[in-house]
């Protein structure tokens, strides 16, 4: 069960010990793929950048993790099973092989990537990934991308967007496939999940 509109979502103290301070949504996936593959659970994580952490408000403030008014939140995470073998993101999975031709799915646990609002009814402790998927030709490609940024590209007759727990995929040809804007492979075949509430996030 996510997070609720209306309902109260953290709270605010010092950051915690033991907590590691990253820096992007990248080195935040390091940290976790580290935990898990040794079967460890995952550390609070104090952010200071990346999509997540401006997602949660977060201005990459040092002095305020130590401050009594750091806030800290219970967030989702993204798992996406690749030709067998198990992968996270804390933020986004992108997967594609050019942004002005073929296939492109966005599957977002943060609503923004960089500059865009890519889902912008997504929330990172609801319990749930929102999916894009669209494959329009180069001219609704570019009107698209101009409504990025304020994220008023959906609803669009080209765009699929759902709201789901899980979703597999098969992709033909196979897409590069981008984790918090790091490229893992490419791949025909993923599966991806949600797990919420397995982060513990400080902004």
């Amino acid at each position: 069960m996510g997070v609720r509109r209306g309902e109260d979502w953290g709270g605010t103290g010092a950051l915690p010990p033991g907590a590691v301070i990253v820096s992007s949504d990248a080195e935040a996936r390091e940290v976790v793929t580290g935990a898990r593959r040794e079967n460890r659970e995952i550390p609070v994580l104090a952010l200071l950048g990346g999509d997540l952490c401006r997602t949660l408000g977060g201005r990459g403030d040092r002095a305020r993790l130590d401050s009594p008014e750091a806030t800290h939140v219970t967030c989702d995470l993204g798992s996406v099973l690749c030709d067998g073998r198990l992968h996270w993101f804390v933020a986004h999975l992108i997967a594609r092989r050019s942004w002005w031709h073929g296939r492109v799915v966005a599957v977002m646990n943060a609503p923004l990537r960089g500059p865009w609002r890519v889902a912008p009814a997504g929330h990172p402790g609801d319990g749930r990934l929102d999916v894009l998927d669209a494959d329009p030709d180069l001219v609704t490609r570019l009107r698209i991308r101009r409504r990025l940024g304020p994220g008023d590209h959906v609803p669009h007759p080209g765009i699929s967007l759902r709201r789901t727990t899980a979703q597999t995929f098969a992709f033909d040809p196979p897409l590069d496939i981008h984790l918090d804007g790091t490229a893992v492979g490419r791949f025909r075949d993923i599966a991806v999940r949600i797990e919420p509430g397995a982060l513990r996030l400080v902004v």
